[in-house]
């Protein structure tokens, strides 16, 4: 609990820092990306501090390209 307490400060104290430059140059599309992406490493973030299983994506890429690269070397041979 502490490790996640520690986790959202830091977040929360990096959203402070950069928010402000990124209002004051009007830079509206890298204000959405920079919270998006900030989500989404909080979120990481947190469920690697609280032990949760975080599948690999490299797992993903091999069950989508190795049937086509099997199909591939089929269709060559």
């Amino acid at each position: 609990m502490f490790k996640t307490i520690g986790i959202l400060i830091l977040f929360t104290a990096i959203l402070l820092f950069q928010l402000p430059k990124l209002k004051q140059n009007g830079e509206k599309k890298e204000i959405w990306t920079f919270s998006i992406l900030l989500f989404i490493s909080t979120t990481l973030c947190i469920a690697v501090a609280l032990k949760v299983k975080i599948p690999n994506p490299f797992d993903l890429i091999i069950v989508i390209f190795k049937p086509m690269g099997e199909f591939i070397t089929m269709a060559l041979k």
